[in-house]
């Protein structure tokens, strides 16, 4: 089937009229003709007959072979590790992938029609690069040689629908009480960060609390690969960076967009994650008047994710640490940290309350922390428990919220 589809492919390819865009449908009819000369002296069953032409406009229109993964709602990850090793995540398990790309080439040709809908570029001298599918699903594409067994492709998929608040409560991912306190925290303004490593779902969190900003805020988003499908936003504005290319274009950072978002009269500013040096950016944002702002990015717990805030703001600036710990302490109020457990499920491990500087460091209130009770049919058992209250309540009080029973 494969040299079939490739003949095809091939014919096709010499049978399009390049000089304009072709609808889909025309495709299809040019598709079929040439499969119909290809297979006419061949015995094969109308069914394979269906998936040749649909294999082939998938590799000329669509993701070829990954295609059949793309449409598959239960597919969380899809991993490319060379032309003939993919791998995909299912319901929390990776499995081997049976499909596989024709050649290098043809994997080469699928990556530049992935990167250049977003006006990405990647070649060898500049062999990695972050962008989006069409619907908005994150891929990161490292080439070969610097990824030693072939070029490799990462997607992170996300659900068609977004999910809400409501849904986390529902999978178990947080609590109804706990969801209520959050909801009070961003109309209040509070400013969160949100923490977690890879796959922990900082991203689909961050969507779902979006879903409490008061419709009539004004809203930038900055991101390096636009994925953020914030519910409920009217007034927004979503701004990507941009990377350099060979021909002269410039590169705009996330320190750029930042900056450039001030002057935007934003109520928030929302960063899907913070890597590097803008770290200093989104606090001084954060520090003069933007409060309600949030943020994501990768520790293990609350407590490391502001050492790696002090790393990052060091990446761009030399500042001594006292100012650094005074500039976070004051533009951060909750930090909200997320993780997979052994059963692979996502949750909200613990939320801690920036409580000041005491003896030059910054202190953790921690609110609520993920207990373990038990493990039934390998799923785990726990829930969130409350640690403590909320100390600092100007903001709630500011909102006009006094006497909150809980927190």
């Amino acid at each position: 089937m494969d040299e079939i589809s490739e003949k095809v492919r091939k014919q096709v390819l010499s049978d399009i009229d390049v000089s304009r865009d072709l609808e889909d449908e025309e495709i299809w009819d040019i598709i079929s003709r040439a499969a119909s000369e290809e297979v006419k002296q061949k015995s094969i069953s109308l069914r394979d007959r269906i998936e040749l032409e649909k294999r082939v406009f998938d590799s000329l229109k669509r993701l070829d072979v990954l295609q059949e993964l793309i449409d598959d709602t239960e597919v969380t990850e899809i991993m490319v590790n060379g032309p003939d090793s993919i791998f995909y995540e299912k319901n929390g398990c990776i499995q081997q992938y049976d499909g596989r790309f024709s050649s290098e080439e043809k994997m080469q040709d699928i990556i530049q029609q992935i990167v250049g809908r977003h006006n990405r570029v990647v070649n060898q001298s500049s062999p990695i690069v972050d962008t989006r599918l069409v619907d908005g699903s994150r891929v990161n594409i490292v080439l070969f040689p610097i990824s030693l067994g072939g070029s490799a492709i990462s997607i992170r998929k996300f659900p068609k629908e977004p999910y809400n608040m409501e849904k986390l409560i529902a999978i178990g991912s947080v609590s109804k009480e706990v969801s209520e306190m959050l909801k009070l925290l961003v109309k209040a303004k509070y400013s969160i960060f949100i923490s977690g490593g890879t796959g922990s779902g900082k991203t689909t969190f961050l969507n779902a609390l979006s879903q409490y900003i008061p419709e009539d805020e004004r809203i930038i988003t900055i991101e390096d690969s636009a994925e953020l499908q914030l519910l409920g936003a009217k007034n927004i504005v979503r701004m990507e960076t941009r990377n350099a290319n060979v021909e002269g274009v410039m590169p705009i950072t996330i320190r750029d967009l930042i900056r450039t978002a001030l002057r935007m009269r934003p109520d928030r500013i929302i960063v899907g994650e913070c890597r590097g040096a803008e770290t200093l950016d989104m606090l001084s944002a954060m520090n003069t008047g933007h409060d309600g702002s949030l943020s994501t990015g990768h520790a293990n717990s609350c407590r490391d994710m502001l050492s790696r805030m002090e790393t990052m703001v060091l990446m761009g600036q030399e500042l001594p640490l006292s100012a650094i710990r005074s500039q976070i302490a004051s533009g951060i109020n909750i930090i909200i940290q997320l993780g997979r457990l052994r059963d692979k499920s996502r949750r909200v491990l613990e939320i801690a309350e920036l409580d000041g500087i005491v003896d030059g460091e910054i202190v953790l209130n921690t609110l609520y922390q993920f207990e373990e009770i038990s493990e039934k049919d390998g799923r785990v058992i726990g829930g969130l428990v409350q640690k403590g209250k909320l100390k600092s309540r100007t903001k709630l009080e500011a909102a006009g919220m006094r006497d909150i029973d809980g927190l």
